[in-house]
């Protein structure tokens, strides 16, 4: 059952309303993610509507990316464009059109009630004067507004300007009229009550000069057609709300539950720019970062729920949002905390599953699947698995696994206590062993250890001095899993030449 919002005593409608400018930018997927959340905790619904007024910024393809992103994270519409099993862009739900390029006539109709009422007039000006008068105003210290030269043109000026933009091939754009007196207040649910004076409120754009509306005004009409409860959005448009409120006022419409999310901040407490890192979606996911600890890391983006829990599933996060839990302090894309919670949600995953996720980051680093087994990966994944941070890191920490053998120097073979005669036959001594162990103590890296210790203490050698040039000889690299379990595991995929002739490299380079 559909439980009514005690602000508002009807179902919860929240939409998410992008423009399709390209990549999903990662407050974009907050902002979404929270008004989804805050639909599914109250059994309500969550809608999608493509903002696309500023055709300028329009990129093809941007829904399908859009919709692909959000069905990767987990984020559900119930109304709104959608893409059907044949991969063609339909739509869902009962207040369509939920595109706003395809609602021109409906602004249209909306506009003339404005202009009729008064609250909306014709504007002539040009660019060109607007570009002076705002030079002037910048030079006097003054607010940059429109100075509202056209507001009062009396009914012959208002069809003599019209006449003359019309033989002139130009369309007036139309703006509100914003009140000159009293204040507006905007009650907010995160960061309460905020007073504007009207006076000081710009009679701003409602339809452009090409016929489309801008943002101030589409979003209220369509916020109003489809029943919209609450809109959810980020602190930057916190002063845009006031001229919001006044167009429902003008309207005679009651207005909608606001909510703004803090700021999303670089560490360095900047403002998120793409300038300082990623900032799509696409870039984190692209990078191995797992759906479910992208969604977990971005609900803690402002969002505190007020206990020592970190690690949410989506359904904990359904049942525990609360806009009351919003922070108002901006919150820092942290990417260690990103990385930590990532590597959390790795060590979930079976090796089998993680073997898959892997797949595609192995291939662009030119790994033949066809030449290993599958128990090979699996085994690899095994040994990575607790100190991996992201997929993508994959390739680079696990490359001696898939060489003939790995690129070794000679002087980082020798242990610090040791020297390059007796690593040397160390590592000829350690070839005679593994020659002779049977393979059950070569794919056991427990039964491995058991026998190279007992033939380090047999030999009265150092430890370091052995398993040094062992764990280097197999892998190249300075930091890796166990001697032990990588030479089991190499065993495993490469066979025992393979584990001779990585310890016959390193001989060959002491001699």
């Amino acid at each position: 059952m559909t439980d009514l919002n005690p602000q508002t005593n009807k179902p919860t409608r929240a939409r998410f309303a992008p423009s399709p400018t390209g990549f999903v930018h990662i407050g974009s997927v907050r902002t979404a993610l929270f008004n989804f959340l805050l639909a599914r905790h109250s059994g309500g619904t969550s809608i999608l509507r493509i903002e696309d007024t500023d055709q300028s910024r329009f990129v093809d393809g941007s829904v399908a990316n859009l919709l692909s992103v959000m069905k990767t994270l987990g984020i559900e519409f119930d109304e709104g464009p959608s893409v059907d099993e044949s991969g063609n862009l339909k739509e869902l739900g009962d207040f369509g059109p939920y595109t706003q390029s395809a609602r021109l006539d409906i602004y249209k109709k909306h506009i003339q009630t404005l202009l009729d009422s008064k609250n909306a007039y014709y504007c002539f000006c040009s660019s060109e004067r607007l570009d002076e008068l705002r030079k002037e105003q910048m030079a006097l210290k003054q607010p940059a507004m429109y100075d509202r030269l056209c507001r009062n043109l009396s009914e012959e000026e208002l069809a003599g300007k019209q006449e003359e933009f019309k033989v002139a091939g130009k369309n007036a754009v139309i703006r509100f009229a914003v009140p000159l007196e009293g204040e507006t207040v905007v009650n907010d649910l995160v960061f309460g009550d905020m007073k504007y004076q009207n006076a000081l409120l710009d009679d701003h754009v409602l339809i452009k000069s090409d016929g489309f509306p801008t943002y101030h005004f589409a979003v209220v009409v369509d916020d109003h057609l489809m029943q919209i409860t609450h809109v959810v959005r980020g602190e930057e448009w916190i002063p845009s709300t006031p001229k919001h409120l006044l167009t429902y006022k003008a309207f005679g419409w009651e207005p909608t539950q606001f909510a703004h999310m803090p700021l999303i901040l670089n560490p360095d407490k900047s403002k998120l720019s793409k300038r300082q890192g990623d900032v799509a979606a696409e870039d984190f996911l692209n990078k191995g970062y797992l759906p479910e600890a992208l969604i977990n890391f971005v609900a803690l983006l402002g969002w505190n729920p007020k206990t020592e829990q970190e690690i949410f599933s989506m359904e904990e996060l359904i049942a525990q949002f609360d806009l009351a839990k919003v922070n108002k302090s901006g919150a820092v894309l942290d990417t260690v905390k990103l990385d930590w919670m990532n590597a959390e949600y790795i060590r979930t995953q079976t090796n089998s599953d993680l073997v898959e996720l892997a797949k595609p980051y192995w291939l662009e680093a030119g790994v033949d699947f066809n030449k290993y087994s599958n128990e090979y990966f699996e085994a690899i994944i095994a040994l990575e698995k607790e100190r991996l941070k992201k997929l993508s890191d994959l390739p680079d920490i696990t490359k001696y696994f898939f060489e003939e053998l790995p690129k070794i120097e000679a002087e980082k073979l020798v242990w610090k206590k040791s020297n390059p005669k007796d690593t040397k036959h160390n590592l000829v001594l350690l070839q005679d062993l593994f020659r002779i162990s049977d393979d059950e103590v070569m794919l056991s890296s427990q039964k491995l250890e058991e026998t190279v210790k007992a033939f380090i203490a047999e030999h009265e050698l150092d430890n370091g001095s052995v398993l040094w040039p062992l764990r280097y000889g197999m892998t190249g690299e300075d930091k890796s899993p166990s001697p032990f379990e990588v030479t089991a595991t190499i065993f495993l995929g490469l066979g025992r030449e393979n584990v001779m002739s990585r310890l016959q490299q390193g001989i060959d380079l002491l001699a």
